[in-house]
């Protein structure tokens, strides 16, 4: 059975370290999509595709169409689209703030699960995997629009994954607390960095989602505080 990957967001911080592992894993074709691609892998088997504002559906749309669905053909989708905003109380918060969270944490989502769902339909079957996070589960104070973002977006693949049975395709989410790139470093300087998940660490934990993506459905995979081994 063909095996085909997509990767959104693969030009960021954690989409970078994602791909890196993704990449060489048994794929047969692999998509990467994102807004920056002239320094992400090259090889035989990936295409690289320019990605715009993907809270329009029309532009995720237009960064599916290249794909081909086949039911020679099993599709797996990992996105790293997403965004923070916060440090405010909410009766701080303005309507600018909450509708950015919306756009790239949920709508953007929305879209590329909609979409996504419909190759799968026409397809041999698939697993699609989003990154929540986890105060979208345990919110935490001054982060009212991100969280309400990531738990819409929770509900989301919970829904997905329930409707998903039908089309055979499987839906779920990982929700890290911290995750290890140079943003966070720079924002929480005194912080103790191997604590912090890598975005290399949950390219495998994706890799394992995707090869038992026949079983394995409606999780939100927590990640909180790591220890070196």
């Amino acid at each position: 059975m063909n095996r085909e990957l997509l990767i959104f967001g693969a030009n960021g911080a954690l989409g970078k370290g994602v791909t890196q592992v993704l990449t060489k894993k048994d794929f047969n074709k692999i998509y990467l999509f994102g807004s920056k691609l002239d320094d992400l892998p090259e090889t035989a088997i990936i295409e690289k595709i320019q990605t715009k504002d993907l809270s329009i559906e029309k532009n995720v749309v237009d960064a599916l169409s290249k794909l081909k669905t086949s039911k020679d053909s099993l599709f797996f989708l990992y996105s790293t689209v997403g965004g923070y905003a916060g440090g405010k109380n909410l009766w701080e918060t303005d309507v600018d703030e909450f509708d950015k969270m919306i756009d790239i944490n949920f709508k953007s989502s929305f879209f590329i699960a909609k979409h996504f769902s419909r190759i799968v339909k026409e397809s041999a079957g698939g697993s699609i995997c989003f990154t929540a996070a986890y105060t979208g589960i345990n919110p935490a104070k001054k982060k009212a629009a991100y969280n309400s973002s990531k738990a819409a977006l929770i509900h989301l693949v919970k829904s997905l994954a329930l409707e998903g049975n039908e089309i055979r395709m499987t839906a779920n989410a990982v929700a890290p607390f911290t995750v290890d790139t140079p943003a966070n470093r720079k924002w929480m300087p005194d912080s103790d960095y191997e604590k912090w998940i890598k975005p290399e660490e949950i390219g495998e934990l994706v890799n394992s989602i995707f090869n038992n993506f026949n079983f394995i459905t409606g999780n939100i995979i927590t990640l909180t505080d790591r220890f070196p081994v």
